[in-house]
């Protein structure tokens, strides 16, 4: 019997850091969205926007998929950045120090590549750009007084992520290492972003109509497994893929599992709702629940030549239950 642990705890770990993170951002994230929620209302156009966005993803080429995609997830990065960039000089100077050994490694690397995959070769003169001008960031902040934001070091996330996918996306070192680095980061943050807006009820409304739509999607339409291929052609960081362990291996190599970002942020934002409303022993207890539901999903999968299956109804089914009992107990004890 085949079956595999490293999906299952890639997504137990994302989904408890995401919980776990939320509590040190939610107040700043709050006061800068002015307090705001969403309604019911709002999460059923979310979903609405979800579907024909996936719907119609096929259809957009792919220069502009890809566009569209490295603009949302560069400002994504910039304001998290920037929001969270009024910390003290020496960790803003440690915080440079890095990105200057980043962008100098990038660029010596671009350099030896020469010859060997040109478009490698080239990002040699945009990583040292970028160096450039992390130095200048770190001699500013040197003489520095204030630690109030600064756009400075907002830039340098997004600036490194554009330099990495443009001239890396066709090299080995991109998948997996650098593509399931970025996925988890931006799990963790759409996560996080999206999560500090909704409420109990909403989330109950919003995953409920998310997996209905996922289940048309992926089980009769196939529309949702159409746009992930199309997207991930251009190995955009979409989705996160580990190789199965133990190994399993097929006429093409290791056996590589794919979840996609949205499952992240399903099973994230469900964990962050239950941690509110039960407490953190019982919102822990609800992950483990979640990934131990997706792991007998996974191993159907594995055994029965299921290529594609809804995300959302296997890590609903580990929570639901659960939180219904809990309910319901609560509910006799008043």
């Amino acid at each position: 019997m085949n079956f595999d642990i490293a999906m299952p705890l890639t997504l137990f770990a994302v989904t408890m850091v995401a919980m776990f993170l939320n509590k040190k951002v939610e107040r700043k994230l709050k006061s800068t969205l002015e307090e705001k929620e969403f309604h019911v209302r709002d999460a059923a156009l979310l979903v609405a926007a979800m579907s024909v966005m996936v719907s119609l993803i096929v259809f957009i080429p792919q220069t502009a998929v890809m566009i569209m995609f490295l603009f949302a997830y560069s400002m994504l990065l910039f304001i998290f950045t920037y929001l969270f960039s009024d910390f003290k000089k020496n960790r803003a100077k440690t915080y440079c120090a890095a990105f200057l050994i980043v962008s100098f490694l990038a660029a010596t690397i671009s350099l030896f590549s020469f010859g060997v995959n040109g478009t490698v070769a080239y990002g040699a003169l945009g990583f040292y750009c970028l160096f450039g001008f992390t130095f200048l960031a770190l001699i500013h902040e040197e003489n520095r007084v204030d630690t109030g934001e600064r756009w400075y070091l907002a830039v340098l996330p997004p600036a490194s992520f554009i330099c990495l996918y443009l001239f890396f996306s066709r090299t080995p070192l991109w998948f997996p290492y650098l593509l399931d680095s970025f996925a988890v980061v931006f799990a963790v943050l759409i996560t996080l972003y999206l999560g500090s807006l909704f409420t109990w009820k909403t989330t109950l409304i919003f995953i409920g109509l998310l997996t209905v739509m996922d289940i048309i999607l992926v089980l009769f339409t196939g529309t949702m497994v159409s746009a992930a291929r199309h997207v991930f052609g251009l190995r955009l960081p979409i989705l996160i893929s580990v190789p199965t362990v133990p190994m399993i291996l097929t006429e093409w190599g290791w056996l590589y599992m794919s979840l996609g970002l949205g499952d992240f942020f399903f099973a994230g934002l469900i964990g962050i709702q239950t941690m509110k409303k039960f407490g953190k022993r019982f919102a822990v207890l609800s992950v483990v629940s979640m990934v131990m539901s997706f792991f007998v999903f996974e191993i159907l999968m594995l055994n029965y030549g299921l290529r594609a299956f809804p995300g959302t109804l296997m890590i609903i089914c580990g929570w639901l239950p659960l939180v219904l009992w809990k309910m319901r107990n609560i509910k006799k004890l008043n």
